[in-house]
């Protein structure tokens, strides 16, 4: 059995490279099948890669750099996937402001309205967002009143959120591709295969033909001494980002994080979790959880 060297995968600069250039078009049809949960006949078949963009040092160890996925589906459908490792307190409006933008410059002067592409969102984030149950949230433009009634297949948004997916107690890796997907996104999640892990678990390799195409990829850039130079660039750009605002949170100096954060902790408390967890998720001392 092979032994794949490890790497965090949600790496944005990462999740570009493996699925978003030139040559990636069979591992993302395989994600967007799993995400968007198609199959049989309904399948995606072709998607035609947007971009293939070459990225300086400079910009890979950037803080503001948005590493995002573009591609177009066979109906004129724009996707646009983006991975979010940190909360920046914006994830809403951020992500309806790219998701106008994508929307919008797809109607040049003088075309009907009607032309404009659907376009579907894909966010993939790791940290609690919404307070909502499940770990693949679906939103669409719906009547308040009448659920039932969508206005418009216009603007489709997907969030999942990895924190939520590695509390699953069994995840249905032989049935559900998304699992599978994700798992491989996050190898902490394989460990619930009951084989041997290696970084990326055979098992999970022999099930899916995107994700094969996927690590297939991720061993030819293990080669690639550039590759490997600009994705620790990229670490550490995410260690300092973090380091700074585990800083400024401690020393008082970000407004809005020390509100959010008591909000999710009360909400853990009021579910009944344990101290030790909502200190886990929170970065809260014991005693400031006792006092909620």
């Amino acid at each position: 059995m092979k032994t794949y060297r490890q790497y965090n995968p949600l790496n944005d600069f990462f999740f570009l490279k493996v699925l978003g250039e030139k040559g990636d078009e069979v591992q993302l049809l395989g994600f967007l099948n799993a995400v968007l949960g198609l199959s049989g006949n309904n399948r995606l078949v072709s998607v035609k890669i947007l971009e293939d963009r070459k990225f300086s040092a400079e910009i890979i160890g950037g803080k503001a750099c948005v590493f995002d996925v573009r591609a177009k589906l066979h109906d004129g459908t724009r996707v646009n996937i983006e991975v979010q490792l940190r909360n920046q307190g914006n994830m809403d409006r951020r992500n309806l402001y790219y998701l106008s933008r994508e929307y919008a410059k797809n109607l040049e002067a003088g075309q009907d309205y009607r032309e404009l592409p659907n376009v579907i969102s894909i966010n993939i984030v790791d940290f609690d967002f919404l307070s909502v149950e499940n770990f693949h949230s679906v939103f669409h433009l719906r009547e308040d009143k009448e659920k039932d009634f969508k206005l418009t297949n216009a603007l489709e948004i997907h969030y999942l959120d990895m924190v939520k997916f590695r509390r699953l107690g069994k995840k249905a890796f032989q049935n559900e591709p998304l699992h599978r997907w994700l798992a491989w996104l996050d190898p902490r999640s394989q460990k619930e295969l009951g084989k041997e892990e290696v970084g990326m678990n055979e098992a999970i390799l022999e099930m899916d033909e995107g994700i094969r195409k996927a690590q297939e990829k991720l061993d030819y850039l293990s080669g690639d001494k550039d590759f490997l130079e600009m994705y620790e660039l990229r670490e550490k750009a995410i260690r300092d980002w973090n380091s700074s605002i585990n800083y400024a949170h401690q020393e008082g100096k970000v407004e809005g994080i020390t509100e959010a954060t008591l909000k999710i902790a009360r909400k853990m408390k009021d579910s009944g979790r344990q101290i030790s967890e909502i200190e886990e998720f929170t970065g809260l001392a014991p005693q400031d959880i006792e006092r909620l």
